[in-house]
């Protein structure tokens, strides 16, 4: 029996759950482990929202600790390939490039990663000396994953097409049969909860509708990230007797609940964005969408299909889309049923799984196992 290739997987597991910690958990109990050897080293420093962005001597140590780890992995274990996923900051991508000089130095391969869509914006706000180190960091690597097919672009200057590989997240999520809906619309709102993901346009945009008359309620869950925010947001609820009902962050059966009681999904992030979970998630749950185009959310949010994209920091724009899903019912089943059908097609776990087991193999050079 011939052994399988080894891949080594950089990236910080939950908690926090964040988009790139959840993509790493999800990757590791996958069915990628029947395909390689699947080794992993924990990158993450924070284990709380509230200390991210905050450093601390621990903070240095466990960077320094995980550069050690890396070094013992590749001389020890010798990994066929190495998948780093790299930052769209200065300081977290000074952090990266040391994992990628420490794989050059040993003679592994690496593929990057990106789960996002900033890294031009940020790399023109940039000094020449970090766009020299991204140069280095692309020229000793094989290529590059993306989240969507409009976001290849981003490194066109650094790999051929062929090297620049698109997979989309992808996820085992089941959710009850929808039910068909009684009394007011129900819209969610599900996010970490700050004005970068749209919740002060998303909750303006309730007041509008209030003031139109509508019938409907919004839950929000997520854990609020800025206290300006935070106090906006439940003084305009108050202030306007808003149907709104806030949530802590949720997981589990209580994320099912939110996902399978409501009718219609919100997410409006104002900034660039990647592929991000929440949206899979909402197809899977068999919910129409209303969502920015950030990243490659239009890559599964279709406008006119499964959702209708909304302008950006627009609440007049979304307010107007809320309420014509909410006063036909039949456009909301019909959305509903392809945003299912697009999942099932396109986003599954399985989906995921194949598109890496092809790059993988692709990069290593060897004939596929499976």
């Amino acid at each position: 029996m011939k052994q399988l290739p080894k891949i080594l997987i950089l990236g910080k597991l939950p908690p926090p759950y964040m988009g790139p910690a959840v993509a790493t958990q999800i990757l590791l109990n996958s069915s990628l482990k029947n395909h390689f050897q699947v080794l992993h080293l924990d990158t993450r420093i924070n284990t709380s929202l509230t200390t991210m962005g905050k450093w601390s001597a621990g903070k240095i140590m466990k960077n320094i600790g995980n550069y050690v780890k890396l070094l013992r992995i590749n001389l020890t274990r010798r990994p066929d390939l190495v998948l780093i996923p790299i930052s769209q900051t200065t300081i977290g991508f000074l952090k990266d490039f040391a994992y990628i000089l420490l794989c050059k130095l040993t003679g592994r391969k690496v593929l990057l990663q990106l789960r996002g869509s900033n890294f031009k914006n940020w790399l023109e706000q940039s000094s020449p000396v970090t766009g020299g180190l991204v140069k280095l960091s692309m020229k000793w690597s094989e290529g590059i994953i993306v989240l969507g097919n409009n976001l290849k672009y981003l490194f066109s200057d650094y790999f051929p097409d062929d090297r620049i590989f698109v997979i989309p997240n992808g996820g085992n999520f089941h959710f009850p049969a929808k039910q068909p809906g009684k009394g007011p619309v129900h819209f969610l709102f599900l996010s970490n909860l700050f004005d970068a993901k749209g919740i002060r346009d998303v909750v303006d945009a309730t007041a509008i509708l209030q003031r139109n008359g509508l019938a409907f309620h919004l839950d929000v869950a997520g854990s609020w990230l800025d206290e300006n925010t935070k106090n906006y947001c439940l003084a305009q609820a108050e202030k306007n007797n808003l149907p709104i009902t806030f949530y802590p962050s949720v997981s589990g059966d209580e994320k099912i609940k939110r996902f399978t009681e409501a009718d219609v999904f919100i997410f409006t992030p104002r900034d660039p964005e990647g592929h991000p979970w929440v949206i899979v998630e909402a197809m899977a749950a068999g919910l129409p969408i209303l969502a920015t185009d950030q990243g490659a959310i239009k890559e599964s949010v279709l406008e006119g299909e499964n959702g209708l994209i909304v302008k950006v920091k627009d609440p007049a724009d979304l307010a107007g889309k809320m309420e014509a899903l909410a006063r036909d019912s039949e456009r909301i089943k019909s959305m509903g049923g392809k945003s299912l059908e697009y999942y099932k097609a396109r986003f599954t776990e399985e989906k995921m799984v194949e598109n890496y087991v092809r790059c993988f193999y692709r990069l290593i050079g060897k004939a596929d196992h499976g």
